[in-house]
C-alpha cells in the first residue's frame, strides 16, 4: 500500500522524549542503526531528554518518522522509514521543528546533514558552512538557517 500513502495519511505529535521514547527509538534505530549501520551507542545520546521531539505516525498509529531540536537550536535525528520517504513526512517534521524554533525565538538553527540529504535541507533555506566531515562513517555537512 506504499504507493497510495499521502501527506494526509500521517499525524505529527510534538513533545518530550519521555512521552514517546519507545516509538522515537524504534524509528531512529530502524533508519540509523539497522539501515545505515550507526552504532546504537552513538544514535541514542544524553541530549534526548532535554530536546523537543516530533513523532510521526501513520493512520494506524505506527511510528514512521522522527526528529528533534536541542535547546541550542541544533536540529537532528531526522529519520523517516524507507517506505514513507518521498511522501512529505521529512518535510513535515522539518517544518514542525522550524515552527517550534520560531515560537521559541531562536535567531538561527543548524544541523549536521548527511551528504545525501544536503539538497533536501537546501530546499528549506539551509546553507552549508565549512568543509564536510565524517560521523559514524557517514559524510556530513554543517548547515544553518537564519530565522525571521
Amino acid at each position: 500500500m506504499a504507493s497510495t500513502q499521502s501527506e494526509t495519511a500521517f499525524q505529527l505529535t510534538q513533545g518530550a522524549w519521555q512521552i514517546n521514547q519507545s516509538a522515537l527509538t524504534a524509528v531512529r534505530c530502524a533508519v540509523f542503526v539497522d539501515e545505515q549501520g550507526v552504532p546504537e551507542s552513538l544514535e541514542l545520546d544524553n541530549h534526548d531528554a532535554g530536546s523537543h521531539h516530533i513523532l510521526v505516525c501513520d493512520h494506524d498509529g505506527k511510528p514512521i518518522g522522527a526528529g528533534r531540536i536541542k535547546p541550542d537550536g541544533q536540529i537532528g535525528r531526522m529519520a523517516v522509514l524507507k517506505a514513507w520517504r518521498g511522501q512529505g513526512v521529512g518535510s513535515a517534521i522539518l517544518a514542525a521543528l522550524l515552527e517550534h524554533a520560531c515560537r521559541r525565538g531562536y535567531a538561527r538553527v543548524f544541523l549536521h546533514a548527511q551528504a545525501s540529504a544536503v539538497s533536501f535541507y537546501e530546499q528549506s533555506g539551509f546553507e552549508t558552512r565549512g568543509a564536510g566531515f565524517e560521523t559514524a562513517g557517514i559524510q556530513h555537512r554543517l548547515m544553518e538557517k537564519a530565522l525571521d
